[in-house]
C-alpha cells in the first residue's frame, strides 16, 4: 500500500486530496491507474469513509480522476497540471520538457522587476531594532487623540445602516469628500469642489492612479533629484522616460526643464521637499504653472507632511495657484494620523473626474467604508486641525531638540537642510565620503542607533555621506543622546578613514552637484 502523509492543515478531507494529489502528479499513481477503494482506504489511514469520499469528489469535480460505474475510481488519462510535479510541501516543479520554459510576464511586471530594489517593493516599516531609531515616517502614536478616534468609530459601527455595507462610490464616500474639500480649503489653500477629490489608499496610490490616468509609456516624467523612491519605482512601471531635475534652495529648478524636452507629468515636492526640505517660493511656482500650461503637461503636487511648518504659516498649495487646470494634488493621512489608516486623497481637475473614478473603480471596488465616515467625523469635528496644532507644537520641540543636539555634538561637521517644516531634516556631513555611509550606519548601529543614508533618493548619489533623520517618534531626551552616539559613531569613521579633525564651518549647498539634469535609460 502506498503510504500518504496528511499535511495537518485544515480538514482532513482537504488533507488526503492534497496528498492524493501529489500521489497523482509526482506518478505514484499513473494515468489509468485504479485507486484504491473507499472502504480500504479509510481502514488504512484510520479515516471515516466519508472523508474519503469528500476528498474523491474533489479531486473528480478538478478533473484529476474518473469514476467507472461499478468498477472504482480511475486517475484520469489527461491532467489538469500535466507534467508539472507537486513538491511535499506544496510548491511546483516542473518536470517536463515545458519546465525548461521561463515563465513570461507582461512587460509592467519586467520593468517593476528591473526598477526595484532587491527584495522586492515594500513601505512597511519594520520593527524598531535601535533603542535611538531616527527613522522617517513614522508619527509619535503617543501623541495620538486615539480615545476620541475610536469613540467616533464605535458610534458609526453602531449606527452605520444596511444600505453603507454595500460596495462605495469609486471616489470615497460624500461625506468625507465633503470634509476633506473644506479641509483642504482652510488649511493648504486647495481650491476644489468635494467631487474633483478622489479617496485613495495613501499617497503611493495616488501616484500609482495619475501614472495610469495621464501618462502613456514613453512619454517623459520629470522627477526631482533627489526624490521619493515610489515617484520612479511607479513612472518606471508605467513605461515612462525617466528625467531627473536637480533641487536647488528653491526646489526644482524649473529653468532646466526645457532642457528635458515636453514632459507629460511633472512630480513635485514644493512646500517640503523630500528629502532635500527645501521648499519652492512663490515665483518659481508662477513659472512652473505657467510652463506646464504653455507645454500641455500635469503637474503632480505631492503635499505629504506640509501642514507641520514651525516658522511662519504652512506654505499654500500649489493647486491653489493653478488656474490651467493642470495640478493633481495628492495628500495622506499617514503622516497626520497613522499610516494604517490606510486614507488618502488625489484632488484633480473638474474635467477630470470621470476617468479618474473610473481607473481607481478598476484598482479596487472603494476604501474601507467605515473608516471613511469615521475620519469625515473627525475632520468636521475639528478634532483633525486641534490635533495637528498640538503635534506641531510638540514636533516643533523635538526639532528643536535634533538642531541643539547636532550643534552641541557634531558643530560644523554637519550641515543641516530642512529644518523648517516637515518631520524630519537632511544632515550633511562633508568629511566623510558617501562611500563611508554605511560603515557609519554600522558604527551608529553598534551604539543602538538608527540613521538612514540619503544616497537611495539621488539616481546619482553625491559624493558625501548625508543622513535623513526623522524625528517625531522620538522624545527630546532619547534624541539628544541619540545624536551623541551617533557623534561617536561619526568619529569612529572619520578616524579610520581620515584624520579625524573637525573643519571649519563652510556655506552650506543644497540640492546636489551643479549639473542639472541627469537621464535614465527608457525603460524597456
Amino acid at each position: 500500500m502506498l503510504h500518504l502523509s496528511l499535511d495537518g492543515e485544515g480538514p482532513l478531507h482537504r488533507q488526503l486530496y492534497r496528498a492524493l494529489r501529489r500521489a497523482i502528479l509526482d506518478g505514484a499513481f499513473p494515468a489509468g491507474a485504479r485507486l484504491p477503494a473507499s472502504r480500504v482506504l479509510a481502514g488504512d489511514l484510520a479515516l471515516a469513509r466519508n472523508t474519503v469520499l469528500q476528498a474523491f469528489e474533489q479531486l473528480l469535480d478538478e478533473g484529476y480522476v474518473a469514476a467507472r460505474t461499478g468498477s472504482g475510481t480511475y486517475v484520469a488519462d489527461s491532467l489538469p497540471d500535466d507534467r508539472v510535479a507537486v513538491a511535499r510541501d506544496g510548491a511546483r516543479v516542473g518536470t517536463g520538457p515545458s519546465a525548461r520554459s521561463p515563465l513570461r510576464l507582461s512587460r509592467l511586471a519586467e520593468r517593476v522587476a528591473a526598477a526595484a530594489p532587491p527584495g522586492g517593493v515594500s513601505w512597511r516599516i519594520g520593527r524598531k531594532t535601535r533603542l535611538y531609531d531616527f527613522r522617517y515616517g513614522e508619527p509619535s502614536y503617543a501623541d495620538l487623540p486615539l480615545a476620541t478616534w475610536w469613540r467616533l468609530h464605535g458610534r458609526r459601527a453602531r449606527r452605520v445602516s444596511a444600505r453603507r455595507l454595500g460596495y462605495g462610490a469609486p471616489g470615497g464616500a460624500p461625506e468625507l469628500r465633503r470634509a476633506l474639500a473644506a479641509y483642504l480649503r482652510r488649511a493648504r489653500g486647495v481650491v476644489c469642489e468635494p467631487r474633483q477629490v478622489i479617496v485613495v489608499r495613501g499617497t503611493q496610490q495616488a501616484i500609482d492612479l495619475a501614472m495610469r490616468v495621464v501618462v502613456d509609456p514613453g512619454e517623459r516624467v520629470v522627477v526631482e533629484e533627489p526624490r521619493y523612491p515610489g515617484l520612479s519605482l511607479s513612472a518606471a512601471a508605467a513605461g515612462a522616460e525617466l528625467v531627473s531635475v536637480a533641487v536647488d534652495a528653491g526646489g526644482l529648478r524649473v529653468a532646466d526643464l526645457a532642457a528635458a524636452g515636453a514632459a507629460r507629468l511633472i512630480c513635485v515636492t514644493p512646500s517640503h521637499q523630500f528629502p532635500t526640505g527645501v521648499i519652492m517660493p512663490l515665483a518659481r511656482r508662477l513659472e512652473l504653472l505657467a510652463l506646464a500650461a504653455r507645454t500641455g503637461a500635469f503637474v503632480l503636487e505631492d503635499d505629504y507632511d506640509s501642514e507641520f511648518r514651525f516658522d511662519g504659516r504652512p506654505v499654500e498649495s500649489l493647486q491653489g495657484l493653478d488656474r490651467a487646470g493642470r495640478v493633481l494634488y495628492a495628500g495622506t493621512a499617514s503622516k497626520l494620523l497613522f499610516p494604517a489608516l490606510r486614507l488618502g486623497w488625489l484632488v484633480v481637475p473638474p474635467d477630470l473626474v470621470e476617468p479618474f473614478e473610473s481607473v481607481r473603480a478598476l484598482a479596487d471596488t472603494g476604501t474601507a467604508t467605515l473608516d471613511e465616515l469615521v475620519l469625515a467625523d473627525f475632520i468636521e469635528g475639528g478634532h483633525l486641525e486641534r490635533h495637528v496644532r498640538r503635534a506641531r507644537v510638540r514636533n516643533g520641540a523635538r526639532r528643536a531638540a535634533l538642531l541643539a543636539a547636532l550643534a552641541r555634538h557634531l558643530g560644523a561637521r554637519a550641515r543641516v537642510s530642512g529644518t523648517d517644516a516637515g518631520l524630519h531634516v537632511l544632515v550633511w556631513l562633508p568629511e566623510i565620503p558617501a562611500a563611508r555611509a554605511a560603515a557609519l550606519r554600522r558604527e551608529a548601529a553598534a551604539r543602538d542607533v538608527g540613521v538612514y543614508p540619503v544616497t537611495p533618493y539621488y539616481a546619482h548619489p553625491p559624493t558625501a555621506a548625508g543622513l535623513v533623520l526623522g524625528y517625531a517618534a522620538l522624545t527630546e531626551r532619547a534624541i539628544e543622546e541619540g545624536i551623541a552616539r551617533l557623534a561617536e559613531a561619526y568619529d569612529a569613521v572619520a578616524g579610520a578613514g581620515g584624520d579625524g579633525k573637525r573643519a571649519p564651518r563652510r556655506e552650506q549647498r543644497v540640492g546636489g552637484p551643479s549639473s542639472s539634469i541627469r537621464r535614465r535609460d527608457k525603460p524597456r
